[in-house]
């Protein structure tokens, strides 16, 4: 696993958090943004995944 992945799944899970606290106060504010973070760290993880794909493909005889 390499940086980019470990900052993604933290960030997702944190939007994640932010968003559902935002649900449960009522605040459509709060729960936007963390629906918007909770989708950059998915997409920092994905971009973690392609890196370390092709860290692969370069690493195989």
């Amino acid at each position: 696993m390499n940086e980019q992945q470990v900052k993604g799944k933290l960030k997702e899970a944190a939007g994640e958090v932010q968003e559902h606290v935002g649900r449960v106060t009522g605040n459509e504010s709060q729960e936007a943004k963390g629906h918007a973070r909770e989708l950059e760290g998915k997409l920092q993880k994905k971009g973690g995944d392609l890196k370390e794909a092709a860290e692969d493909v370069v690493k195989k005889p």
